[in-house]
């Protein structure tokens, strides 16, 4: 796994560009360019993933069966 600070770089990186309005990101002489906003928010959702930081999801399955 990458070094968390490294991460955490990338995201805020990708965060400012998202905002402002900018479809590509440099951070340590790379560049990636994103074809859309959804696929922007796909990769910081990964980030935020592999940090520790993506919400909690559950589910609630309700029956009307009286199990």
């Amino acid at each position: 796994m990458a070094d968390p600070a490294v991460l955490q770089q990338q995201l805020d990186d990708l965060r400012a560009a998202y905002y402002s309005g900018a479809s590509t990101v440099s951070y340590d002489g790379k560049s990636t360019t994103f074809r859309s906003a959804a696929e922007m928010r796909a990769a910081m959702r990964e980030l935020e993933r592999q940090l520790g930081l993506a919400p909690v999801t559950s589910a609630v399955v309700r029956s009307n069966k009286n199990w």
